[in-house]
């Protein structure tokens, strides 16, 4: 992070790419470019082979999408200190997608016959990807709960072929919430890697490097950009090196992000801290209102003092986050006709924006998910996930109240 007199998470969120900005702009420029020119052959042969720094072509890099993905990486690093107390340093890739900063961080540290361990609960794409892509390339899956350290180890000594330890933490849609620290301490025992999707729970709320992990990414269309205007993704590692392997792969594939979409992940980045403020605060008055309305037979929010990972998410979380899911006593047929009443809510699969989202995850981000799977995941047919947005608190009671009338 350039500037050392950053305090706080918030502050750096605003500031910490300022001070390299090309031409003291005072907004990252939009590096609009497919190709970087060179003085001279002699110049473009030192760039494409490493020995000088600078950018050639932005499929592999560029100013725009570069300074987005550092200033990630010094958030979900800041504030962290090695065993010999440094401040930790951090890199990070912008991709495409969140699904493609997934599957890029998997596949460069997997090979045929290699196993990937996790929990029951994922985000749906996620799930078919372990399912349905990895097996085609000799990949294995095994889901298990990883807060069960006993299972978890005895796990591990049986099954050699585990490399990666995948934790998403809380869930999606039932916010499970996995010990981080306690996977890790077992990963490393193991030498496994320990990645974690921390889209939920953005830097402000999680810094999963504090708990013992080796890689982060995120869907930065959530929560990071915060306007629902642009797709992308984000990879993460403690250290240059800890991402060679990763941008191996990244540039092979050709999955990274488009300048535009990173100009715009940085301007929502500004306000991360501010929103998530009012999105949790938000959440948790949501989360208290449908735990005693009579039309919901549960909630699921590890905010709520009821939330089997209640304790656990206090402990990892500096808030319990702006997402939460309720089952309907009514199932199916009452999950549809609460989506269809709904004046304000906005019907959408995504999270993280401005403004509420509610969606049915049965029929909808899980879909492609085997029933049997999805109900030993809780995602029944009466599930509604929703994102609690920042509009008045007040508004969103009242639209809650008359969509679960009958």
């Amino acid at each position: 992070m350039t500037h050392k007199n950053i305090n706080g998470l918030a502050t750096a969120a605003i500031h910490a790419c300022s001070a390299v900005m090309p031409e003291h702009a005072h907004a990252m420029p939009i590096f609009a470019t497919s190709s970087f020119t060179f003085d001279n052959a002699a110049q473009g042969m030192a760039r494409f082979s490493g020995e000088e720094k600078g950018y050639t072509y932005s499929r592999f890099g560029n100013p725009t999408t570069d300074a987005a993905a550092k200033l990630i990486a010094d958030l979900e690093a800041f504030g962290i200190t090695d065993e010999k107390g440094n401040t930790i340093e951090a890199w990070g890739l912008l991709t495409a997608s969140g699904q493609a900063a997934m599957a890029t961080m998997i596949m460069s540290h997997i090979s045929a016959g290699d196993t990937i361990l996790s929990g029951p609960s994922l985000y749906g794409g996620t799930h078919e990807f372990f399912h349905s892509i990895l097996p085609r390339f000799g990949v294995g899956y095994i889901a298990l709960d990883l807060n069960d350290t006993v299972l978890l180890e005895a796990t591990l000594q049986q099954k050699a072929s585990i490399k990666i330890i995948h934790l998403e933490s809380p869930a999606n849609p039932g916010m499970q919430c996995i010990d981080i620290a306690a996977v890790s301490r077992l990963a490393k025992k193991f030498d496994v890697l320990v990645t974690v999707d921390n889209t939920f729970a953005t830097p402000y709320l999680q810094q999963p490097f504090k708990l013992g992990t080796d890689l982060i990414f995120h869907s930065t269309t959530k929560f990071l950009n915060g306007h629902g205007n642009a797709i992308g993704g984000v990879i993460i590692g403690k250290d240059q090196q800890s991402l060679q392997k990763v941008y191996h792969t990244y540039k092979l594939l050709g999955v990274n992000a488009n300048p535009f979409d990173a100009f715009l992940l940085l301007q929502g980045i500004k306000t991360l801290a501010t929103r998530m403020d009012r999105h949790c605060s938000n959440a948790a008055v949501a989360a208290r209102f449908l735990q005693q309305h009579p039309a919901v037979s549960k909630v699921n929010y590890n905010g709520l003092e009821t939330h089997p990972d209640y304790e656990l998410s206090k402990s990892q979380m500096r808030h319990a986050g702006a997402v939460l899911s309720f089952e309907l006593k009514d199932g199916f047929e009452g999950a549809i006709r609460f989506i269809d009443k709904l004046n304000i809510f906005v019907r959408a699969v995504s999270l993280g924006t401005t403004d509420r989202l509610v969606s049915h995850p049965a029929s909808m981000s899980h879909a492609g998910v085997a029933r049997e799977q999805r109900l030993k995941a809780g995602i029944t047919d009466g599930l509604i996930r929703m994102s609690v947005g920042l509009e008045d608190i007040t508004d969103l009671i009242a639209d809650l109240e008359q969509a679960l009338s009958t």
